[in-house]
């Protein structure tokens, strides 16, 4: 059994910010010679997540919208009240953005077979990066023979 690893660095623009791995994760696939097997997508981050949805423009507006229904920005969290913790001073307030990637989940494995992941026509696998714009880290590994 092998076993190949690519850590991809990008940064993001949004406040929520989704992106599609699908080629990064191609890339790693092609670059491992692994023909079957499955491939692991994880986060390297607790206000990111990453997912398999549909990537189209109308559905991301809607995922964000209702995220942030779910765990609103304004909303009262402990977790915001940075006096209280021990943290730098110049620590976000971002509570909202760790439930919601909790919602989500941090990684996605994949099956492969003939060199191809085993996903549906539609299905895509998406980084949201939910406490942006920042610079985000995502591990790709390809496992198998």
């Amino acid at each position: 059994m092998q076993n190949y690893t690519e850590i991809f660095t990008f940064q993001t623009s949004d406040s929520i910010s989704i992106v599609n791995l699908d080629p990064l994760m191609q890339q790693a696939i092609a670059s491992s010679g692994i023909e079957d097997g499955f491939v692991i997508v994880s986060s390297r981050h607790t206000t990111t997540a990453i997912t398999i949805n549909e990537y189209e423009e109308r559905l991301l507006q809607d995922i964000r919208a209702w995220l942030s229904k779910l765990a609103p920005q304004d909303a009262n969290y402990l977790h915001n009240d940075i006096h209280l913790r021990d943290c730098p001073p110049d620590e976000p307030e971002n509570a909202h953005s760790h439930l919601m990637a909790m919602l989500l989940g941090s990684s996605e494995t994949i099956p492969l077979k003939n060199g191809e992941p085993m996903i549906g026509q539609w299905q895509s696998v998406m980084l949201f990066d939910l406490d942006g714009p920042r610079e985000r880290t995502v591990n790709i590994q390809v496992i198998g023979e």
